[in-house]
């Protein structure tokens, strides 16, 4: 940027209050301020922009290799499984999908069956029975609710 000193600065404070007049050189100088704070965020935006730029060039790179990598897995992954396929066929002497069906000491487990329980569903260990013996509230009302079904009907005459 530009080298300014104290004197340089000096030198144009004094030329601007003689130019531009007393009145006048507050204002100017705060446009200025703006004028020099917006340019100083245009160029870290700028700055800020081409890092970015400079950053996702680099993570591009590291895809591709880190893509490369686990192709390279894969397919060697792959050989080896299709290796094993071949040498197991060969040691068995049988196709693969019927030797696993006809393996000795297999055990065979019965196929999972759903109890059908509503879980949703609280049932307590106390009888209905021994509850309403006892008077236990076995539906809860909100207070809105027991108001409304002990209110006297309105048909209903009252004695006073």
């Amino acid at each position: 940027m530009i080298d300014l000193g104290v004197s340089k600065i000096a030198l144009i404070g004094a030329v601007a209050l003689i130019v531009i007049g007393p009145e006048k050189l507050p204002r100017v100088a705060r446009t200025v301020g703006t004028l020099l704070g917006k340019a100083q965020r245009y160029v870290a935006d700028v700055k800020q922009e081409v890092n970015r730029s400079m950053e996702l060039d680099e993570l591009k790179k590291m895809k591709d290799t880190v893509e490369g990598a686990a192709r390279d897995v894969e397919t060697s992954i792959q050989t080896s499984a299709s290796d094993f396929e071949k040498s197991w066929s060969d040691a068995t002497g049988s196709d693969a999908s019927t030797a696993t069906d006809e393996l000795p000491g297999m055990v065979v487990f019965p196929e999972y069956k759903h109890p059908k329980k509503n879980w949703r569903l609280k049932t307590g260990a106390t009888p209905q029975w021994y509850k309403a013996r006892s008077g236990v509230r076995t539906k809860a009302q909100s207070g809105a609710a027991r108001v409304a079904r002990f209110r006297p009907q309105s048909g209903r005459s009252s004695s006073f």
